[in-house]
């Protein structure tokens, strides 16, 4: 998560902004998934130790 927030920091974005970007962002595709498939996200998110957010969602896409 922190390789997420200081992407959206080096795009000009302010630092007390940042936080509600990101949770209006996740709201937003939470929405958007299948019915029951919330948790998986926010396991995706909360993550294992050693492998960023980025990297992950780089892997469900083929990256």
């Amino acid at each position: 998560m922190d390789e997420l927030k200081e992407k959206l920091a080096a795009l000009g974005l302010e630092s007390d902004k940042i936080e509600g970007v990101i949770e209006t962002v996740l709201g937003f595709v939470k929405d958007k998934l299948p019915d029951g498939m919330e948790g998986m996200l926010d396991n995706l998110i909360s993550g294992e130790e050693g492998e960023s957010i980025l990297d992950k969602a780089k892997g469900l896409f083929g990256g």
